[in-house]
């Protein structure tokens, strides 16, 4: 290499440092970011460009729960009704979800609440306790009403091994409306029957007795029977206005009720997989209109007859 070449080569690294600093100064000596520089998330230059990426909405001038007014107009409420709404929306794809699937059931659950003199809205409180899933909560609730098991007996439900009524829709529904009847005869407000479905009825009364008031609106309550109510409220709200917090749904996109056969059984089954080929169907469809069924078998009591879903 010659003394020349040489020369070079040290200039090199020397001339590149040169030109950094050049690039990092403005023409007024002052230090430009290179964060400004190489960022990839697009500067708008006007308020109007900005991208949203979400919205505060606004809240209904007025809402009920069972022809029962919210008080708005009181600060905490408006801000834990604010609070609901707002985790819902932005909970898109399980609130989307719940739109779908409760298409299926909402009409069958309301049948059965008229039924019993319950107030309609009463149809959005299984939705947010199980989202209409029979899933088995931390404390061993279980199904689209999350009833626990001495809560089951005692309203009259059949809870064993094999048979678990607590996972059909149906039968757990009208078992929920013995709960909040009797709920409504010892407090006397639907709002309060809804929170003592998360609290109890002792812990309500123990509660306004203790504090001397006689609405849940003026209670202070712990925390997840502080939301309870708001939780259905969001609910409730979003499902009469899907469009109005950006829900758009297909009608063709609803889950739609399933055509069925009722098969009435006064015998034992030894074998379910089988029961289910020799009437024109599989396990996985036998179990997924029966969930009520829990094992493979079912053992009938004499007298007893069950009646068996599966696909018409």
């Amino acid at each position: 290499m010659t003394g020349t070449q040489k020369f070079l080569s040290y200039l090199a690294p020397l001339s590149i440092g040169l030109l950094l600093i050049y690039v990092l100064f403005d023409q007024s000596g002052r230090v430009k970011t290179q964060a400004a520089e190489t960022s990839l998330v697009p500067v708008p230059t006007q308020e109007s460009e900005q991208p949203f990426l979400a919205v505060s909405y606004d809240l209904p001038a007025k809402i009920s729960f069972a022809g029962e007014e919210v008080p708005l107009q009181l600060p905490d409420v408006m801000e834990r009704l604010d609070r609901e709404l707002q985790v819902n929306i932005y909970l898109q794809s399980s609130t989307l979800f719940l739109l779908k699937r409760a298409n299926r059931w909402l009409p069958r659950i309301t049948e059965i609440l008229k039924a019993n003199n319950i107030p309609e809205d009463f149809k959005y409180l299984p939705l947010i306790e199980s989202g209409l899933v029979n899933d088995v909560s931390p404390k061993q609730a279980v199904g689209y009403w999350q009833i626990r098991e001495p809560a089951g007996k005692e309203l009259g439900m059949e809870i064993t091994k094999e048979v678990d009524e607590r996972y059909d829709p149906i039968k757990s529904t009208e078992a929920a409306c013995k709960y909040l009847k009797t709920s409504y005869s010892k407090l006397g407000n639907w709002t309060l029957v809804a929170a003592s479905y998360n609290r109890g009825v002792a812990g309500i009364k123990s509660d306004l007795e203790d504090q001397k008031v006689d609405d849940y609106y003026d209670a202070y309550l712990n925390t997840e029977t502080s939301r309870y109510v708001f939780r259905i409220l969001a609910i409730k709200e979003i499902f009469e206005n899907p469009a109005k917090y950006g829900f758009k749904i297909n009608k063709d996109h609803f889950y739609q009720p399933e055509p069925l056969k009722v098969i009435e059984v006064s015998e034992n089954i030894p074998d379910l997989v089988v029961f289910s080929k020799n009437n024109g169907s599989n396990y996985k469809l036998l179990k997924r209109h029966n969930p009520w069924l829990r094992q493979n078998k079912l053992n009938v009591k004499k007298g007893k007859v069950y009646q068996i879903s599966l696909p018409q």
